[in-house]
């Protein structure tokens, strides 16, 4: 798909991957470009950089993202891009997690794009055309060490991407699914853990990855070369993946272990 004077949605648009798909479809000729975050002041920054309109929203809450829809299809006539970008990284651990936080976790990192894609889909469908895009992590094709949410909700995430190009990617609508492992953003800033053994990049390296992606109706993004040859690894030998994720985790140990 052309970027040129598409109109676009960003969700997680106040700062990180988010912010930078804003100015990255700005750049490339979007003729209009929504930022959506629950933080409004920085989102209303965002959107101001690219003469856009900012709204506020809880993706984890289906009636604020049909919401996002109405509104941002009345401001541009249609939507033509939806980035499901915003995300959380939960609890570490798993005997001390509650089930509300993992419910939490679960309304953001998953449910979020399903409320997006029945909010949206059916005006790309009705056009014959559009173009998703769901963030989800390298996690979701490998794991996380110590986050077992954040691993769970990260491949549901991109198992529901899967389902969405089987099923409608016939019928005019791109779809892809972005899996990088560590990116310099808040979600990071505490130092990028097991996540960062192939090194940090920022998220202008992502958003430009993600532009080639929707050009070339490519589905994985993994602006993490090596990304693609663990999963090749993991496939070919579940088992002894297992073991060296295991001997990795050996190394974390200590970062790993949720604080009292």
């Amino acid at each position: 798909m052309d970027i040129q004077g598409k109109r676009v949605v960003v969700t997680g648009a106040a700062s990180g991957i988010g912010r930078a798909l804003v100015l990255a479809f700005h750049k490339h000729g979007a003729s209009k470009v929504v930022s959506v975050d629950i933080n409004k002041a920085d989102a209303d920054n965002t959107a101001k950089e690219v003469h856009g309109l900012a709204i506020e929203a809880n993706v984890g809450d289906e009636q604020d993202i049909q919401r996002v829809v109405i509104e941002s299809t009345e401001w541009m006539q249609g939507i033509d891009i939806f980035c499901s970008n915003a995300g959380i990284m939960g609890e570490v651990g798993l005997l001390d997690t509650s089930t509300e936080k993992w419910q939490k976790i679960w309304e953001v990192n998953v449910m979020a794009h399903i409320f997006a894609a029945k909010a949206v889909l059916p005006q790309m469908l009705e056009r014959g055309n559009g173009y998703l895009v769901n963030t989800a992590s390298a996690a979701g094709l490998l794991t996380t060490l110590g986050a077992a949410p954040y691993t769970v909700t990260k491949s549901a995430a991109v198992s529901f991407a899967e389902w969405v190009k089987i099923t409608y990617g016939e019928k005019g609508i791109g779809v892809s699914c972005l899996c990088p492992q560590a990116v310099r953003t808040a979600m990071t800033k505490n130092g990028p853990g097991v996540a960062g053994v192939d090194g940090m990049i920022e998220p202008e390296e992502v958003a430009e990855e993600v532009i080639k992606a929707i050009q070339s109706e490519t589905f994985l993004v993994t602006p993490h070369q090596e990304v693609l040859e663990y999963v090749k690894r993991k496939a070919n030998d579940r088992d002894r993946w297992i073991a060296g994720m295991q001997r990795l985790q050996k190394q974390f140990e200590d970062f790993l272990t949720p604080q009292k």
